[in-house]
């Protein structure tokens, strides 16, 4: 494979951005650390620390894109094991895939940490100023002088559908890890993770951005009462255990804790919004594009029926999908067919130029 000194333009701006992205989000992270005298937080995960989370997560994409190949096509058969594991290291873990797997995970791992330490930070650098009573108000005149809440409340239920929308809301959070390790490892073409991580990764950090243009804690932080209807739930018990943190973080001296309330904008928006943007340009399959559409739908309506977000921060994490999603297309070199619902990549590898009117 060529250096990334001598890759085609596409290419050279697909380690740009990712790289930039990344080293952005870490100096102004260490640099708030140093400015707070605060330590900087490796948060936790379904799999443990971030260290151990992510080597995880790729040495388990390995062995599931092998394993189960090697056990079907050998059908049980010890002779013909060996072969079949050579030929698709060979054939799909290249130096190109590998290159891709490894900067994508680094990147995404820096940028998502960064992130969450200057989200933690945000009520030391910003103090008491915040703007949920204006979004709440913004909400109410949408809803012609209803609450969201009490609307949403009064539709759906307060048993079955919190239990619903809260196993779609939570499971978010172990596929944001899962969904890039996949995407890195799996994606058909190689542009196409460039694509998916470099999207990632600027979502994250323009999320972190809007935290600081505009903060707020989000409707069930600041008008708890509206939502004491809803049955327990996970989405229930993890809002708690975000306002416990948060007051830690404020009024304790626990080192390790982290604050994790921030509501403009929604980056459970964004994310899921990204991952059916990619799934519909990337993937053959449409049964995965109907799951992906179905979660982003139901992902805004349980930000809004469990008082994550107000309706302006889902706009506003529509907006920042968008916005990486095409900066993403750019930097790995897609380009879009008329009519804008596929797109076909001009490159296939770093040193295999495709192009095509």
């Amino acid at each position: 494979m060529s250096s990334p000194g001598n890759l085609p333009c596409v290419h050279r701006r697909a380690y740009a951005l990712l790289i930039a992205t990344a080293g952005i989000m870490g100096i102004l992270a260490l640099v708030t650390a140093q400015v707070l005298d605060r330590r900087l937080v490796d948060p936790e995960g379904f799999l443990g620390p971030g260290w151990l989370r992510l080597p995880m997560l790729l040495l388990g994409a390995f062995a599931l894109d092998l394993v189960p190949r090697m056990l079907w096509l050998s059908r049980l058969n010890p002779k013909l094991m060996s072969g079949i594991v050579k030929e698709r290291i060979r054939t799909h873990w290249t130096r190109d895939r590998i290159v891709l797997v490894v900067l994508g995970l680094v990147c995404f791992y820096l940028t998502y940490v960064s992130y969450r330490n200057l989200k933690s930070f945000l009520p030391a650098v910003m103090g008491p100023k915040k703007y949920d009573k204006e979004l709440h108000e913004i909400d109410i005149w949408l809803f012609f002088g209803h609450e969201p809440a009490v609307v949403l409340h009064d539709l759906l239920g307060t048993t079955f559908t919190a239990h619903v929308l809260s196993s779609i809301y939570l499971w978010y959070l172990p596929m944001v890890g899962i969904a890039v390790a996949a995407w890195l490892v799996w994606s058909r073409n190689i542009s196409f993770g460039y694509w998916f991580a470099t999207s990632q990764c600027l979502g994250w950090a323009l999320g972190t951005a809007s935290y600081y243009m505009l903060p707020t804690l989000g409707p069930g932080f600041e008008y708890p009462w509206l939502y004491g209807d809803l049955a327990a739930s996970g989405a229930g018990s993890l809002m708690d255990a975000l306002f416990y943190g948060r007051s830690t973080v404020l009024y304790g001296d626990v080192e390790s804790a982290m604050n994790s309330v921030a509501g403009f904008a929604s980056l459970h928006t964004a994310i899921t919004l990204l991952w059916a943007l990619m799934a519909q340009y990337t993937i053959r399959n449409r049964v995965v594009h109907w799951i992906l559409w179905i979660n982003f739908a139901l992902t805004i309506v349980a930000t809004l029926y469990f008082g994550w977000h107000y309706v302006l921060d889902d706009v506003g994490g529509v907006a920042i999908a968008l916005i990486a999603f095409y900066l993403g297309a750019w930097a790995s070199g897609q380009r879009f067919h008329r009519g804008g619902f596929s797109s076909y990549p001009t490159t296939t590898t770093a040193s295999v130029p495709v192009d095509r009117d």
